[in-house]
């Protein structure tokens, strides 16, 4: 059933290895392809990786650093893997803990690990109990206990458990009476007991009954006078009254300008208005693809330096027979040394060696760590904006990015910057306003709506505006606010769609159910997070947690979840970078654009390899 298993330090040490039978193919393949995508990157959250054909389930252990691999086929479904592992993990560990637990680096090479017969015994206790075993016939009516019972034991006589039932009440009547009346409700309740069972069922004596008014007399002054010793309920605080100002006016309607425009004149088509152009923007200035974002540091002549420092040092290496690696160095030790004793004269063409071989290592594993960083940020699929746009085109329908996110974290500000972009490249746009829960949510993206359309005048567009905004109020449902303006933006021929979203927290259950069917119900072609690089590792866990909120509230069996990231407030972070390499790593989606500053135009994409320079400088 089992093509391999095997036990390997994390030093890449073979300890102990197994081959299945008939299995001719050699199992360094895909424990290479595991130890290259899963441990070496530490995406060790899931305990099961595929390579080709087969199916590998790993453990890992942390204490003594050892990684157990098994290998079968991938259309075998074996449902004793994972209890097999844990238990070749304890007896290995058990059987060898004095050999694993030696100090130095040749721990694993000096001893001898042979684990084969424990080995199989286990794998035939794995399989043995992984058989599903027969199920137990049922009783017979003679072999139950049920056919063991007459009629005379279902009888209850009249002084036997009837009596045992009242006298059981009587006694916990005793013990109440004992907790609120003292020692004299007790030594009654006693004697009441003991008479009841003496009696039976017979009805009680004129003593007891006096007995027992006694008693219950006595509960009831005892729980009056509880209740009169209890605190009084504290009276309500007065309600705070209204400081009036003396200056603070007493009318709302003066401050009051959303129906006057520019000119303080009523406006009823005061979404075609159009406001001033931004001097600072330069209108053609951002065609074709977005520029990478630029890092300056103070420390690039350094680190320059030091980086032609070690390429010298490297050529040198090279040139004196570098070549042979650390075998050359020790064997040059090994001929000055001999059997002699070391002296300072002795070590120090030795410790030189050595440190231009420490140097040429720095290099090497510094340039591995950025090729790895590199390989992070790179997304794992095309992420190609414009290209999709125009194969939207093609096909007569509008391409539909939905915006989602916190709150106050730049949704609609880079929402506008996103469609000043298109705009640039020759596409018109039209926005759905669908944040009808924040006042000034419509209202903010009707400013933007009339700066786009100064900057781009629809006199250059055959009288067409290459914006506009189609907005059906606050308080309204948003998946149908988003339905009709897909539908009106077919009709229309625009080009693409920008659904703006509420900012929501991602516990906030109402919220993201109705994000959730959202984008269930209208399937956008691109559903960005927008998360700011302020935060740093918070933005992190947004992601996940918002990622997590959106499968859990979708009624889909395949939810969609998010498809790219925009990462807003960039300019206002220093070389440290390491939140987006953190949100990248994590979620597996890339950053498709980034937020550099206040005006349309700043708006960069995300270079991996200037993040990478910039994190190894910091």
């Amino acid at each position: 059933m089992l093509d391999f298993f095997a036990i390997f330090s994390k030093g890449g040490i073979v300890l102990w290895c197994f081959q299945g039978a008939g299995v001719s193919e050699s199992f360094a393949g895909p424990v290479n392809a595991l130890i290259r995508s899963v441990i070496l990157q530490e995406r060790t959250g899931n305990s099961s990786f595929t390579h080709n054909a087969l199916s590998l389930k790993y453990k890992l252990d942390n204490e003594f650093e050892l990684v157990f691999v098994v290998g079968f086929q991938k259309i075998l479904t074996l449902t004793y893997v994972d209890k097999f592992i844990d238990d070749v993990q304890l007896h290995f560990r058990d059987r060898y803990k004095n050999e694993l637990g030696q100090k130095g680096a040749l721990k694993f090479l000096v001893n001898h690990f042979e684990f084969e017969d424990d080995f199989s015994r286990l794998l035939r206790e794995a399989e043995g109990g992984s058989i599903a075993r027969p199920q137990k016939p049922m009783r017979t009516y003679n072999e139950s206990q049920k056919s063991q019972k007459t009629v005379k034991s279902m009888i209850e006589t009249k002084g036997g458990d009837k009596g045992k039932e009242q006298t059981g009440k009587k006694n916990k009547q005793a013990k109440k009476a004992e907790a609120g009346g003292g020692e004299q409700a007790k030594s009654n309740s006693q004697s009441i007991s003991k008479k009841a069972v003496e009696n039976g069922n017979q009805s009680p004596s004129q003593e007891e009954i006096i007995q027992r008014r006694e008693v219950f007399i006595r509960r009831q002054t005892t729980g009056r006078a509880e209740k009169t010793n209890k605190s009084p309920k504290p009276q309500k605080p007065k309600k705070k009254e209204n400081r009036v100002w003396e200056m603070g006016g007493t009318s709302s309607k003066d401050l009051d300008y959303s129906e006057t425009n520019s000119n303080g004149s009523y406006s009823s088509q005061g979404q075609d208005n159009e406001a001033p152009a931004e001097p600072q923007i330069q209108v053609d200035s951002m065609k074709g693809d977005l520029r990478d974002v630029d890092y300056d540091s103070s420390e690039e002549v350094d680190e320059e330096e030091e980086e032609v420092e070690e390429r010298v040092v490297a050529a040198n290496i090279n040139r004196k027979g570098g070549r042979k690696g650390f075998g050359g160095m020790f064997g040059m030790l090994k001929g000055l040394v001999g059997s002699k004793t070391l002296t300072q004269q002795d070590m120090e063409p030795i410790l030189e060696k050595m440190k231009d071989h420490l140097i040429a290592v720095a290099s090497t594993v510094k340039q591995a760590l950025q090729e790895s960083l590199v390989q992070i940020l790179q997304p794992k699929r095309r992420v190609d904006i414009l290209r999709d746009v125009l194969e939207a085109r093609a096909q007569r329908k509008p391409f539909v990015i939905t915006f989602c996110g916190v709150n106050g974290v730049g949704k609609s500000t880079n929402l506008a910057k996103i469609s000043y972009w298109l705009i640039e490249n020759g596409f018109t746009v039209l926005i759905a306003a669908c944040d009808t829960f924040r006042a000034g949510a419509v209202e903010q993206l009707r400013t933007h709506q009339r700066r786009l359309n100064s900057l781009h005048p629809p006199e250059q567009h055959g009288g067409h505006p290459v914006v506009q905004l189609f907005e059906k109020g606050y308080g309204k449902d948003a998946a149908g606010i988003a339905m009709e303006a897909i539908a009106y933006a077919r009709n229309q021929c625009f080009d693409v769609v920008l659904v703006d979203t509420a900012g929501r927290m991602q516990d906030n259950a109402p919220l993201m159910t109705a994000l959730a069917k959202l984008i269930a119900v209208n399937t956008p072609d691109l559903v960005l997070f927008v998360g700011e690089a302020l935060v740093g590792n918070e933005a992190v866990d947004q992601l996940v947690k918002f990622n997590q909120a959106l499968a859990d509230h979708s009624m889909s069996d395949h939810p969609r979840l998010i498809d790219g990231i925009v990462l807003t407030k960039f300019d206002t972070i220093d070389d440290k970078v390491g939140a987006a390499i953190s949100m990248t790593y994590i979620t597996g989606q890339p950053i498709v654009f980034v937020g550099t500053g206040q005006t349309y135009s700043d708006l960069r994409s995300l270079n991996a390899r200037a993040v990478v320079n910039a994190l190894m400088k910091a």
